[in-house]
């Protein structure tokens, strides 16, 4: 996942710098934002950064009157969310019962994740790091290491949710502009 990212950036380069037809530049813009929604979900797209790409596209590929209030906007939305899928569950761990040791398992497990070649590594990755911080930290209480675990996974839907909302929302932005609605 981490080599597609800068793939998606390079080819979005290309695409910008091309005299494609506007209505293709429109159908691979909503393409992309359609994938970057899927992709808040779905750990194998790189998601909003997908979308971002999409809306970029967009708004430097036709000739939209789209505001540049709404790139920066979302640019910083992106980059907050990114941030917060590594914070949220950190600390929903904590609000759970879990210490410390929970916290920062579940952000080593989530790196530690993204490089194993399973299906949903990172998340994976995620709770088992919480599990096994939270059993070093007291080994003998497991309970607890799975009510840690519980909030971690409720802290990654929040995450996730927040992802989705702004991937729905860059996606709206475009296709109201295109309907020249906005």
């Amino acid at each position: 996942m981490a080599l597609t990212k800068p793939l998606f950036l390079y080819l979005a380069c290309i695409i910008l710098t091309m005299n494609l037809d506007t209505t293709l530049i429109n159908i691979l813009s909503l393409i992309l934002l359609f994938l970057g929604i899927l992709g808040t979900f779905l750990p194998i797209l790189p998601g909003l950064l997908l979308s971002i790409c999409g809306l970029l596209i967009y708004k430097f590929g036709t000739d939209s009157d789209l505001s540049m209030i709404y790139v920066w906007a979302f640019g910083i939305l992106t980059a907050i969310s990114a941030v917060l899928s590594y914070v949220i569950p950190a600390k929903t761990n904590q609000k759970y019962g879990g210490t410390r040791w929970g916290s920062i398992g579940s952000v080593i497990g989530m790196i530690v994740g993204m490089f194993l070649p399973i299906p949903l590594g990172f998340l994976i990755g995620m709770f088992a790091g919480v599990f096994i911080g939270e059993l070093l930290h007291d080994s003998k209480d497991m309970n607890k290491a799975l009510k840690s675990t519980k909030g971690a996974f409720i802290g990654f839907i929040y995450g996730t949710g927040f992802s989705f909302v702004v991937g729905v929302a860059m996606f709206l932005v475009v296709v109201l502009d295109m309907l020249n609605i906005i």
